[in-house]
């Protein structure tokens, strides 16, 4: 974990409530897809985990929602210095998946699966992304997707875009022999159940600290509890336990 300033060099809208911001700073933390990075903001005591999309050189991409008073100020961002976390999470781990990828992601869930393609496909690897939307004006990235040579299925709940029904719709859709997935528990739990292959799987959780200190993002799995924020974000599907 390392702390550092970072500039604010881009902060522009992808759709009405995402927004991407690019920061230009100290990346030498971020060595895996999957990780987060966490920022803090005037006025308020509580730092923000957002997802890390991409590293290149020492700019650092991350794709956020606007959702509260934390990100609403973000949004509204158009240059200056932001005091980061980096290096947070363990994240994805590619030498697990040896043939086809298939990626998963839901919502805001999407941007960490970018720098994981990005990573698998210069391995050698094979990739299939499937994003899910609830509806047309919601998606984002498909063509980023699509310009790192990845196959991609767009998913929407209301059938505006893409095919009609939830990321499990295109599961089907091609062979795979590993995935990885991110978004709402719901969605995840849904992958879940559908899957016919071991993956890992990224959570979306409430954190306090962000590395592991305060114990309020902790969860049961089959070896005991384990901390997002630092034991994960990414777990492994043998070693889920789903609460009721």
């Amino acid at each position: 974990m390392k702390q550092s300033l970072f500039d604010i060099i881009e902060n522009t809208p992808l759709t009405d409530s995402v927004m991407r911001m690019r920061l230009k700073g100290d990346t030498s933390e971020i060595t895996r897809p999957g990780t987060f990075v966490n920022i803090k903001l005037d006025g308020l005591y509580l730092r923000r985990p957002i997802s890390v999309c991409d590293v290149e050189g020492d700019v650092l991409t991350i794709i956020y929602k606007v959702v509260g008073h934390g990100t609403e100020q973000m949004r509204d961002m158009t240059g200056g210095k932001l005091d980061v976390l980096t290096g947070l999470g363990n994240g994805y781990d590619t030498s697990k998946c040896e043939g086809n990828a298939l990626l998963l992601g839901g919502g805001v869930g999407v941007p960490p699966l970018y720098m994981l393609a990005r990573r698998l496909i210069a391995e050698g690897k094979k990739v299939h992304v499937v994003l899910g939307f609830n509806t047309a004006s919601e998606v984002f990235y498909e063509n980023e997707f699509r310009a790192l040579g990845a196959d991609v299925t767009v998913t929407t709940a209301d059938g505006s875009h893409g095919t009609r029904g939830f990321v499990t719709a295109a599961m089907a859709d091609g062979e795979y022999d590993y995935f990885f997935t991110c978004g709402p528990e719901p969605m995840l739990k849904a992958v879940y159940k559908a899957s016919a292959t071991s993956g890992q799987f990224s959570f979306e959780e409430r954190m306090g600290c962000g590395f592991g200190a305060c114990m309020g993002c902790s969860c049961k799995t089959v070896t005991g509890y384990k901390r997002i924020c630092k034991d994960g974000p990414v777990l492994e599907k043998e070693e889920i336990l789903w609460e009721n």
